[in-house]
């Protein structure tokens, strides 16, 4: 049996963007519509929200201090001590049918994030885009012709890129060169177009299994290598968004879900923590 608690009061619109800082031993974690970032002390059992000027998508912690944060329309630092936001880079300034969403730091302390189509009630369009933000604080685009990114994670040795398309049915993985960041050989890790489901956020743990939210059915799925089902767990809330493991131990599965201002459970939007038996990898800072 799988020991499942709820580790905050908070119900967010749409929790997202689980970020384990293993020095603080602290949980970062966003609320995309709420414009809220969130720090949970587990030990201390102590929260604190930060608003931010716009939505925001994901984070990490920043190797010279701070956030490295994805607002709406790009990269900006954080000071979660003055409260403060620096612009550094902002791709989708020209962009106002997008915004950023999904983003993690690769084995070498790079910040990739994508873009999401969200202009509704318009049909989706394939313009979003997976970006890199290297050390040298230089921004990339990789990836074009994108509806929804999500799921994004690297493998535990760093040389595989794994990222979906929530509107497109895959999650593809990469042959990732960790020195120089560039990608190559992508291929279908993941096929949901039977199923109709879509991969939300992601993470894996030290067997380099792939551990995905599934959102409207509830589920939480873990891949192994090749991209075979391995286990499903069901969660008490239909939307969870994203999961990331955290702990002294880093053998906490965290879960953020959302409530989408519309669903009526009272378990929407909470922040999960489940024993899932197996540990995760300690998540790099952003090294720019």
């Amino acid at each position: 049996m799988t020991d499942t608690h709820i580790v905050s009061e908070i119900r967010a619109e749409l929790g997202e963007g689980a970020y384990w800082d293993p020095v603080d031993q602290v949980l970062w974690w966003v609320d995309i519509w709420g414009r809220l970032i969130h720090r949970l002390d587990p030990a201390k059992k102590a929260e604190v929200a930060f608003p931010t000027p716009s939505y925001i998508g994901s984070l990490a912690v920043r190797a010279s201090g701070g956030l490295i944060v994805a607002l709406m329309d790009g990269f900006y630092g954080f000071d979660p001590v003055t409260r403060t936001f620096s612009p550094i880079v902002l791709p989708q300034s020209r962009h106002p049918l997008t915004r950023f969403n999904d983003g993690r730091t690769d084995r070498q302390g790079r910040f990739w994030c994508g873009t999401v189509f969200e202009d509704p009630p318009r049909a989706t369009e394939f313009v979003g885009a997976l970006y890199r933000l290297d050390k040298d604080l230089s921004c990339r685009k990789l990836v074009e012709g994108i509806g929804s990114s999500n799921g994004l994670a690297f493998s535990p040795d760093g040389k595989t890129l794994y990222f979906a398309d929530s509107q497109g049915g895959f999650v593809w993985a990469w042959d990732l060169d960790p020195v120089t960041g560039d990608i190559e050989h992508r291929r279908i890790f993941i096929d949901f177009r039977d199923s109709g489901g879509c991969a939300d956020g992601a993470t894996v743990d030290s067997e380099g299994c792939y551990w995905s939210t599934m959102p409207e059915s509830g589920k939480l799925m873990r891949f192994d290598p090749d991209g075979q089902l391995m286990r499903t767990i069901m969660l008490a809330t239909s939307i969870p968004t994203c999961c990331e493991f955290g702990g002294p131990a880093l053998d906490i599965l965290y879960v953020t879900s959302a409530r989408l201002r519309k669903l009526k459970d009272p378990l929407a939007g909470a922040l999960f923590a489940i024993d899932v038996g197996v540990k995760g990898v300690p998540s790099t800072p952003f090294k720019g």
